[in-house]
């Protein structure tokens, strides 16, 4: 789907849906990486994940078309458009536009790598998954040199 598909679909879901044009632009914006997209407030665009179409059917598209024009809608008019305003609830409900898209990216497991150090003044061990600078901290119990050990 091109840049212009995917304008001339969300003009056509804003008119049937909404009842109201969509004067902006969308586009396909790869650099979003866990969102399904976005609607910019300084210039009205609509961005949306190109991996949407990659990873899912058309009514996922669609939900996310609904979803970003009720941001656009109640912005313009000058209504509550955040995800708390009641005004954004009620347009998602009255739509049928859903209030968050399916997972995109995959989560990171956790690190299995187990970093050791060791308080050379009173021998306290400290297991960390992340590296710290042995110059930049103490120990917490003497406030001691620590060292790494493995």
């Amino acid at each position: 789907m091109s840049d212009e598909e995917l304008q001339q679909l969300v003009e056509c879901i804003s008119q049937d849906i909404f009842y109201k044009p969509f004067g902006h632009r969308a586009i396909f914006n790869k650099r979003l990486r866990t969102t399904g997209g976005r609607y910019k407030l300084s210039n009205h665009f609509i961005e949306i994940n190109p991996l949407v179409i990659q990873l899912y059917d058309e009514d996922e598209l669609i939900g996310i078309i609904k979803h970003e024009l009720c941001h656009y809608h109640l912005h313009i008019e000058g209504r509550g458009y955040k995800h708390g305003d009641d005004d954004f609830k009620q347009l998602l409900q009255s739509t049928n536009s859903p209030r968050h898209c399916k997972p995109l990216a995959q989560r990171r497991a956790k690190s299995s790598v187990i970093h050791i150090y060791r308080c050379v003044s009173c021998g306290l061990e400290y297991q960390r998954r992340r590296r710290m600078n042995c110059r930049k901290y103490r120990c917490g119990k003497c406030a001691g040199e620590i060292t790494k050990v493995n």
